[in-house]
């Protein structure tokens, strides 16, 4: 992740978060088998956005 650059990043945790939200409606619904994904996605997205802040931190 940390090879991406900034715009590879941002488009990361867009993703990230639509996974996130799709997890979240399978959840409600009762069709989501493993509830570990949910916290696996949501580190991950936090992972994607702390790279992010230092990289757009190194750049000003």
């Amino acid at each position: 992740m940390r090879q991406k650059d900034v715009a590879g990043l941002q488009a990361e945790v867009k993703s990230l978060q639509k996974a996130h939200f799709n997890l979240r409606m399978q959840k409600a619904t009762q069709q989501l088998n493993n509830t570990a994904t949910l916290r696996q996605t949501r580190r991950a997205i936090a992972r994607a956005k702390t790279i992010l802040a230092e990289k757009q931190a190194a750049s000003q």
